[in-house]
């Protein structure tokens, strides 16, 4: 009888940690279709994978790869036909220069894109390495692959920084302010100092989402966004739950997609959950070195699509790694159309795939 309650006691509080119970009052997501390109596809003498963000532009498509000693964006043409995906054509790879000075500084794994229509250029996110010393970065270059120019980031995100930002962990996804004078980033993981990285069992595990202004290149301002936990008791020791990606919609709310990943499940250790988030109430946690003791107010979430409602509709019956996210076309039916793409990690772990899902956005 002892070890049913504890059991009990157990189950409540994993469940305590994830968010499940689903809020359309605001955000309303429907799954419409997916294709999955074919593995080993070869362009231009690169291996297509690791496509770890999507951004959309009259037309064009533009995917970034995370391999860091080959990196890369590739074009692509993405076609829709009666509200599903007729082809994905891979048509361009925009190779980096590697021999540029500031990658030798700043691991050039790159993890979001944008495309800036102002100035013809990408604004990128990457991770940098942070076990090698390596910062983090987002920085600019051009449609030919350029490096134009770097964002200055706080001292706290640094690979040297008394916060200690975590390996894997710091920028991720990124997204054009829904104002245009800025672009949003947000780390995957909490820094060290800020609390502690998403456990089975409730945690509090805050990331810092942070506006970085165009003309200056510098940060102005930054809520807290807690991630919920781990979703699946990891058979074997890895589990990680983070931010993969964002967009913003209107003014101080965002689209923001949480993946997590438990080892030991195969094909089937991914969960993934996109969230109504809204920063508007939301301390501005800029200048706070330790969140940890601080006091502040983080944003508010409510789940608004988890991808096992549709996982037995998919091509593959499986809900991979899903990291990039990007407002498409709008649908036939006037409502704005919403493309993620999944990262395979070139099937370094398991037998993944590169995924592009296709949903329905409806705006209330």
């Amino acid at each position: 009888m002892k070890n049913f309650i504890l059991l009990l006691l157990s189950l409540s509080l994993f469940s305590c940690a994830t968010t499940r119970k689903l809020d359309n009052s605001v955000i309303k997501l429907r799954y419409l279709d997916d294709f999955v390109i074919p593995q080993n596809l070869e362009i231009d003498g690169t291996v297509v994978g690791g496509l770890s963000g999507i951004d959309y532009h009259q037309g064009d498509y533009f995917l970034v790869c995370d391999q860091p000693s080959n990196p890369r964006i590739y074009k692509a043409e993405i076609s829709l036909i009666n509200r599903s995906i007729d082809t994905v054509l891979i048509t361009e790879v925009i190779k980096l220069n590697k021999n540029e000075e500031f990658y030798k500084k700043h691991t050039p794994d790159l993890e979001g894109i944008r495309f800036d229509a102002e100035n013809k250029a990408f604004i990128v996110s990457a991770e940098g390495s942070i076990q090698n010393a390596k910062d983090p970065s987002v920085f600019k270059i051009s449609t030919e692959g350029n490096f134009i120019s770097a964002y200055k980031i706080p001292d706290y995100f640094k690979a040297s920084g008394s916060q200690k930002p975590r390996n894997n962990g710091v920028f991720e996804g990124i997204a054009e302010s829904f104002d245009k004078t800025g672009y949003w980033v947000a780390m995957e993981l909490p820094l060290e100092k800020d609390g502690p990285k998403p456990k089975i069992y409730p945690t509090n595990s805050p990331i810092r989402i942070t506006k970085f202004n165009k003309k200056s290149q510098l940060a102005e301002s930054q809520f807290t966004y807690k991630l919920d936990g781990i979703s699946k008791l990891p058979i074997n020791w890895f589990a990680v739950n983070g931010v993969t990606e964002i967009l913003e919609y209107a003014e101080d709310k965002f689209l923001v997609l949480e993946r997590a990943y438990s080892a030991g499940y195969g094909s089937n250790g991914n969960t993934v959950k996109i969230f109504d988030v809204d920063a508007s109430k939301a301390t501005n946690t800029l200048e706070m070195k330790n969140l940890r003791e601080s006091d502040y107010q983080k944003a508010e979430k409510k789940l608004v699509f988890d991808f096992k409602s549709v996982k037995k509709f998919l091509t593959k019956e499986t809900i991979d790694n899903i990291e990039g996210m990007t407002f498409g076309p709008e649908l036939p039916n006037e409502k704005k159309s919403l493309i993620l793409v999944s990262d395979d990690n070139f099937s370094s772990f398991s037998d993944q795939i590169t995924q592009f899902i296709l949903l329905e956005l409806e705006i209330k």
